[in-house]
């Protein structure tokens, strides 16, 4: 009964995927039709690009548009046709590393043409994508890079404004990690400024970039991270990326819904997503200087709502989806590695512990889990082993009970590993636990009251980008609402001071403007069972 019952969900998830222009999120023709174009669907993907978005504030740009071609008339076996196409989208301001990162497969052939492959190579670049900032501790940190081909890349860094001699780190990008690359940079000194350098074959391919260790390990300290879910490819809100490097965290959550896929069983969607999301000239600026870190939710993993089930290769779709999420981001951790994939790991910053939950790969209904047993035990453990002041619990989606009504997508579809996960918390004498979400298309502060002990505060955020609000919900059943925002495009920013007597996050809702549009303190006496 179990496999018929898997079977009819992977018919479904399957037969949803194909249902294109009516049911995607975020009006996005480019990836609409590239979806198409990956399962020979010419005709329908040359006309889903023709038609005018149903969102008229997100229209797709020509460049884009005639990128899309391109790759059309590629399949079609029109190489004239698709270098015409590639020309013009240069010319209205498609970045260079598009073409190069590929389909690569189907531009290749396109090298015949001498005339093309002279153009290319007075515009080709040895770095693509990157640099990227992540897993920075108080004495290390980690840079990721996509480059043209495999190549050893180098990383220069230094003390900012200090005649310290610079320290070199090295690394080797890999075809088969389609071409990326990751420098791990060690002995380095606790909350002091840096700056590095990426070299590719000997010649500097960044300026310097500046970034800044974390506090050191275990010790109180004041820092701030933001967060955010919901970032569909809507290039008219592209200067949010500009507005968060302007506040400059100490490090980013993306929490979710990082781009828009929803194609589990095509690698080409996925690469065009993640792809266009690298070669962004303001996504590139923010993500140099600051610690990222990432989990994926339904539209970056499967489909709207996927519940994918609990078996690690059943539908075939998971590992090769994970794989490439692994490719195009640098977390500390991703699950349990080949034996075990997943996006959950954790990670530290001064006396602050980040646990962040994987709620797609093994979701099983049936099974009344989010997490599989596997990820349950492993959060369980984490969190009785925990001696932070604060403990940040991560999820891609809400757990505040009612705020999305009528659905099962959020833990109100699991809510007995909801309470298990909760009591856990009181019955071990956990302090100082915060919830962490996005999912839904504003930004929320809410409580979750318990009969067992403390009230659980969420803090919520996921419209980073997107064109789609959801409406503030301020009566439901078992939460209750303190602060919300869905006006415009917004973000959640933390800044914890654990030196205070008594510790304290206090959480703003920053508009895609910088403004401060709403904010509350949460203190760890609020958080302690008496």
């Amino acid at each position: 009964m179990r496999q018929i019952i898997l079977f009819l969900t992977v018919l479904a998830f399957n037969s949803f995927a194909l249902i294109v222009p009516r049911s995607m999120a975020q009006h996005d023709p480019g990836r609409d039709a590239i979806k198409l174009l990956v399962q020979e669907k010419y005709k329908a993907g040359e006309e889903r690009l023709a038609k005018p978005p149903r969102s008229q504030n997100s229209p797709i740009s020509e460049a884009e548009r005639n990128f899309v071609l391109a790759i059309l008339n590629c399949k079609q076996g029109n190489p004239d046709q698709a270098i015409i196409h590639l020309r013009e989208a240069v010319s209205l301001g498609l970045p260079i590393e598009r073409i190069q990162a590929g389909p690569r497969k189907l531009f290749e052939p396109l090298k015949k043409d001498q005339d093309y492959a002279q153009w290319l190579s007075g515009k080709k670049k040895v770095l693509l994508h990157g640099p990227m900032l992540s897993s920075v501790t108080d004495t290390s940190a980690e840079i990721w890079v996509r480059t043209a081909e495999p190549t050893k890349i180098s990383i220069s860094v230094k003390r900012l404004n200090q005649s310290d001699r610079m320290q070199e780190f090295t690394a080797m990008t890999l075809a088969k990690d389609d071409y990326t690359g990751i420098v791990e940079i060690k002995q380095l000194i606790p909350d002091t400024k840096y700056q590095y350098q990426v070299f590719i074959n000997g010649q500097s391919r960044t300026d310097a970039i500046d970034f800044r260790t974390m506090p050191k390990a275990g010790q109180p300290a004041q820092f701030s991270v933001g967060f955010g879910g919901g970032a569909g490819y809507t290039p008219q809100f592209n200067h949010m990326w500009t507005t968060l490097a302007k506040k400059a965290p100490n490090a980013f959550l993306m929490m979710g819904d990082n781009v828009y896929i929803d194609d589990p069983t095509h690698p080409m969607t996925q690469r065009y997503c993640y792809y266009r999301r690298q070669s962004e000239p303001l996504w590139k600026n923010f993500i140099a200087s600051t610690s990222m870190y990432s989990i994926y939710d339904d539209h970056d993993f499967g489909v709207n709502d996927c519940i994918p089930g609990p078996e690690i290769d059943e539908p075939a779709w998971k590992r090769p989806v994970w794989r490439v999420f692994k490719q195009n981001w640098n977390n500390p951790g991703f699950g349990g590695g080949e034996e075990q994939p997943g996006c959950w790991y954790e990670f530290q910053i001064a006396d602050v512990h980040f646990i962040m939950l994987d709620g797609r790969y093994y979701r099983d209904r049936e099974g009344g889990s989010m997490l599989g047993p596997v990820q349950k035990e492993w959060l369980l453990r984490t969190l009785k082993n925990s001696k932070s002041t604060f403990k940040v619990l991560a999820s891609p989606v809400p757990w505040s009970p009612g705020v999305k009504p009528g659905s099962k997508d959020t833990w109100d579809g699991f809510d007995q590993e909801r309470d298990q996960i909760l009591s856990f918390v009181h019955a071990n004498h956990i302090d100082g636990v915060v919830l962490l979400a996005a999912d839904r298309h504003r930004s929320d502060l809410r409580r979750i009251p318990r009969e067992d002990g403390y009230a659980f505060s969420e803090v919520m955020s996921s419209r980073l980008t997107n064109v789609h609000t959801h409406g503030l919900v301020e009566n439901a059943k078992g939460s209750e609402f303190v602060i919300g925002y869905n006006e415009k495009c917004s973000f959640g920013l933390l800044d914890f001071d654990t030196t205070a007597s008594d510790p304290t996050i206090r959480y703003t809702i920053v508009n895609i403007d910088g403004e401060n549009v709403g904010n509350a303190t949460l203190k760890l006496s609020e958080m302690q069972n008496r």
